[in-house]
Formats: structure tokens, sequence, C-alpha cells
């Protein structure tokens, strides 16, 4: 990079270069080091890679109770641990958590059909966890910097991983999350943002069926005012991690939730694959203002007045190999409503979630409401409409009731595939590629929004792999119940 440094850093958004979040540019102190992590992130993007062991569509062995470590309990683990303590032939084992209260509790609200053992004491008792040997699956809910830690740490130990998203922060770790399951032969699975319910398991049923024709656009993103109730709040998050991972960042720091529905519609890792993408960010208008209006009321705040916070709105555009593109949106600042996957464009039809009510076109108008609804109900997926009835059940008989059932479908079908000897329905591979949309935003951004290659985790795989998540029961499964 041969402009001049200074000007440099302010393209970047680096300010003094006080950065110490978890991104791409973490540890920096001097623009030596800032131009040679960015350079890195190119390298490792445009890296070749010869595949160990092809993960997706690996059945490992049948586990008749898959038996779970979790850590991470405090905002959302403790629904985590709930949910997952609702399924059937599931047994908790143990908890770990920074904070012993929340072991605890953890440990009380599935105290009805669990006895974990609790692990709280510091910073690496979850590596003691990890080394049990009568654990299958650890579940990480833990901050985002840690997930890749813990994930290949738990593979290396035996275990499968059920994190939460992201599954990692740089292209490094995605790297590392792929080879350490090629080796080990274990799964790596992350959370949240798939098909298996809602609008999603529909649409992606209609898409594989050809209602929608040939898919050219994708939109969504993490639209959710967060600012005051999570980012800004001494209680939500331990030591305000959250509000953390926004000072000296600027890219799409969460971009699973929209984009991994649209990454199944558009058969990424099987059939197509992401090319490459440009990030763009506008200034933060928000955060540093509430930061100094909280310091002055109370002093708990001053160290975070005067930071570099990241701009309210990055917009991510991906080009895929096939000319598919996708719009991905991060805003967790501005008072808007909620958008998470929006829309799916297809030659002959579109399904587009907000704004205004959910509806279905075929033309520049929406269809009726009933026929809207009759489409919905032709193409809900077996395998939800079995869940779906799984719940009822469980609401009828009153067991639904227990503070702790209130299990979803991506637990449930990761459980059962597990159970059944099945394929999981998103890999290694789908974790790696929609993590690392979080350190090409930030590359991109921090280049004036040029555009930057995205890796192909597959090693050329995706060009012959079959289609990733089923959508119905042909394959079996489907046999695991709700508690």
């Amino acid at each position: 990079m041969k402009s001049n440094r200074r000007d440099f850093l302010k393209t970047a958004g680096l300010g003094s270069l006080g950065v110490f979040g978890t991104g791409i540019l973490a540890g920096c102190t001097t623009q030596e080091e800032v131009e040679s992590r960015l350079s890195q992130v190119k390298e490792q993007a445009s890296r070749q890679y010869t595949q160990q062991f092809n993960m997706h569509g690996y059945a490992a062995p049948a586990l008749d109770v898959v038996r779970v470590g979790m850590t991470g309990v405090g905002n959302r683990g403790s629904g985590t641990v709930r949910r997952l303590a609702s399924i059937e032939g599931v047994e908790i084992v143990a908890v770990n958590d920074l904070e012993e209260d929340r072991v605890n509790e953890a440990i009380e609200s599935i105290s009805e059909t669990h006895s974990p053992e609790g692990y709280y004491d510091g910073e690496d008792d979850w590596r003691r966890m990890c080394e049990r040997d009568d654990i299958d699956l650890i579940a990480i809910a833990t901050p985002w910097h840690l997930h890749t830690d813990q994930a290949v740490y738990a593979m290396e130990n035996g275990k499968h991983v059920y994190t939460e998203l992201p599954a990692a922060q740089t292209i490094e770790d995605c790297w590392r999350l792929v080879e350490t399951s090629e080796r080990t032969r274990r799964h790596c699975v992350q959370m949240s943002g798939s098909c298996h319910s809602g609008d999603a398991a529909y649409v992606l049923n209609m898409v594989r069926n050809g209602v929608l024709g040939e898919i050219v656009h994708g939109e969504g993103g993490y639209i959710h005012d967060l600012m005051n109730r999570y980012n800004f709040s001494k209680t939500m998050y331990h030591n305000l991690w959250r509000l953390k991972e926004n000072i000296d960042r600027h890219g799409n720091l969460y971009p699973q939730h929209a984009l991994t529905p649209m990454a199944q519609m558009m058969d990424l890792n099987y059939g197509d694959q992401m090319s490459y993408l440009v990030s763009m960010q506008s200034n933060d208008f928000n955060m540093a203002q509430r930061a100094r209006e909280l310091a002055e009321e109370d002093e708990f705040w001053e160290p975070y007045v005067g930071r570099d916070y990241r701009g309210n709105m990055n917009s991510t555009l991906i080009r895929t190999h096939k000319g598919r593109t996708i719009l991905i949106q991060h805003d967790v600042t501005t008072p808007r409503p909620g958008i998470r996957f929006n829309l799916i464009v297809g030659s002959v039809g579109t399904y587009h979630a907000r704004p205004g009510r959910l509806g279905f076109s075929y033309d520049d108008g929406w269809i009726p409401q009933e026929e809207y609804e009759a489409l919905m109900e032709e193409y809900t997926p077996e395998i939800v409409r079995r869940f779906n009835e799984m719940r009822e059940q469980a609401v009828e008989t009153g067991r639904a009731e227990r503070s702790y059932a209130r299990v979803n479908a991506t637990d449930w079908r990761l459980i059962d595939s597990l159970r059944n000897g099945l394929p999981v329905e998103m890999d290694v591979y789908d974790a790696a590629l929609t993590s690392s949309v979080i350190p090409l935003s930030e590359w991109s951004v921090a280049n004036k929004s040029a555009s930057i290659d995205v890796p192909d985790f597959t090693a050329g795989a995706w060009e012959t792999n079959e289609r990733g998540m089923r959508v119905n029961l042909e394959s079996g499964g489907g046999t695991t119940r709700i508690r």
C-alpha cells in the first residue's frame, strides 16, 4: 500500500490506533502492523488448499444418547442448555461459565431431568470439561472471540461441536475449523440462521421445487436495535464484551442470520460458491454520543467515551460464481424494525418478508393472501411438520409448561441426525463460509470498499457436492421426540 499512512488510517477508521477489538486488526498498535495484517487477510483469502476429508455428507456413528457439555450460560447460553435438555436422548453432563452463579442457575433450571457437573474454576476450566471421556457434543455460547479456540479444542478431544455464531472471526480461524473437522472427522455445526423452521423452511422447499425459477438475488441483514438494552447494558453481557466488539472494528460483524438461509437457497458449497465481495460502511451517528451521555451521569462509562465505534450501517454485496448476488446489511444502533432473511428473487417468482406483510409475487403485485397461505401449506417440509406435531403434543400434554421445553427445530434436527447416524445439514464448510464474510468485509471497508475474493473452504468440492439441507424425511431420521 503506497498511500500516505495517515490518510490510510483515516480511511480504515482506526483513529489514534487504539485498536483492542477482536477483528482482523486486533492488537495492532502501529501503522506498519495494520498494513501487514490487511495483507495477511488478502493472502489467506486466496489460499490454495487440499481437502483432507470431505465432511459434507459425512455421517458419524450413531449415538443412542448424545451427552452434552455446555460452555457459556449467560444471556444466550442459558436458553440453549434448557432447549437441549428438553430433547429426548440428550443428557446434559456438564455446564461451564466464568460465573459460578450462572452455572448453578443453569443446573437448577434443568434439575428435573438432568444432573450436570458445574465448571467455573477460571478462564480455562472449559478445557477440563472438553477433556472428559463421557461427552459427545460441546455446545458453545461464550463471547464471540472464544468460539474458534473452544471448537477446535473440543474436536481435538473427540467431541462434535455446536457453536453459536459466528464460528470464527478471522480467515485463519475459518481454516482452522475446516482443517480440524476434516482431520478429526468431528462435526462443527453453527447454530441459528437455518432453514429448519419459519418462513425460510417453506421458502427453501419452494426453491428446491423450482417454484421461483432460477434464483437471481437475495437480501437480508441483522437490523436489530441493541444499543441500550444490550450493548450499553451493565448486566446483559459479561464484562460488556458485546459492546467492545463494536469498538475499533468496521465491517459486517454478524451476517449469518440473513446469510445462512440464502446460502442454502443458492446451494452455496454444493453447486455454487461465493466468488468475491465488497463492503461499505457509514459513520457512527449513535454509539459515541450515547457513551458521552451515559458518562455524564455515571463515571463507569468514562472509558467508553471517545472510542472508535463501528458505523451504524454496513452494506456488503456478494457475487457468486454462477452470477447470483446477495446483499447483507448490519445495523444494531438505529431505531428500525428488525430484519433478517428478507428477500429471495427468482427468475419467475419472488418472496419478500418485509416491509409490509409476508408475501409472494409472480409479477409486479402480491398474489392474493389465500393463495399465498395455500403455498405455505403445500410447501411446508415434512421434517417441519413432524417437528411441529411434536411441539403441539408437548403443549397438549402439559410438558411444554416446563421452563426449559422451548426446543427449536435446529437443535432438534442436529440431535436427531447424531442419534440416527445421519449427515448434519449445515457442516463446517457452511460455518466457515458464512463466518468469513466478517473479516472480508472488514478488509473491504478498510480499503475503500475494494473487492476481495472469498476463500473456497471446500477446495473445489462445491462443484460436485450433493445438496445440503434436506427438506423431507426421505433419508431417514425425524424420530427423536421432545421430552
